[in-house]
């Protein structure tokens, strides 16, 4: 049960960090160079995760990704995939509560920096795409890893959104923050400690690992 939901806690963040990672990047540079409308709204959209409780979040997705739901029927219907109950389905709500810090991270980064560089490719020819890549990206690239971590951080932690969406199925769905409420609800505090103390040395491992790699790309010098 232990190794089946660090296993799962695992894929579930990873999942969910790397699109929070995608679309967060994409979302931040599009929302700051763009000039259309209603982006403010699509904006307060990307950000209610962080204000809304873990239930109302996954009330919404089972609106929206149910097998009754307005995406899920379809994908039911059309391909026979159903998300709920799923651990796919606990990736989606992870990714869902981690997009908002990958977006604030990245928007924060790009804002700060200077358009001195981009200007000056954009006199010798440069398009916009190759100044994203090669300019914006790398100048950006502390606030980005920032951001991929503590994304992961929260998408590791995931519990209420996930719990609605994906329910609590040993070997299945049942990620470590679920069986750690499982355990201490049944009391099991033996495995519940056990738990625990996994999670908090994962989370410094992998802090451990992140510093370390900033360090050696010389990120901070």
């Amino acid at each position: 049960m232990i190794l089946d939901a660090i296993l799962i806690s695992l894929k579930v963040a990873s999942v969910a960090t790397f699109f929070s990672f995608i679309f967060g990047i994409i979302l931040a540079h599009s929302i700051i160079k763009g000039n259309w409308r209603f982006k403010g709204i699509i904006e307060t959209i990307i950000l209610c995760p962080m204000f809304l409780p873990p239930s109302v979040i996954g009330y919404l997705l089972l609106i929206v990704v149910g097998r009754n739901g307005i995406i899920g029927s379809a994908l039911y219907n059309t391909f026979g995939i159903r998300l709920v109950f799923t651990w796919m389905g606990a990736a989606i709500a992870a990714f869902i509560v981690s997009l908002p810090i990958m977006y604030q991270s990245a928007k924060a980064t790009f804002t700060s920096l200077s358009s001195d560089y981009a200007d000056s490719a954009r006199v010798m020819g440069a398009d916009e795409w190759t100044i994203f890549k090669n300019i914006t990206l790398p100048l950006s690239i502390r606030g980005i890893i920032s951001g991929l971590i503590l994304s992961f951080g929260r998408a590791f932690g995931e519990f209420g959104a996930t719990l609605m969406v994906a329910g609590n199925i040993p070997g299945k769905t049942q990620t470590i923050p679920m069986a750690i409420y499982y355990a201490v609800e049944s009391g099991d505090l033996k495995n519940g400690n056990l738990l625990v103390f996994i999670t908090i040395s994962v989370s410094f491992i992998f802090i451990a690992v992140s510093n370390r790699l900033l360090k050696k790309s010389n990120i901070y010098e």
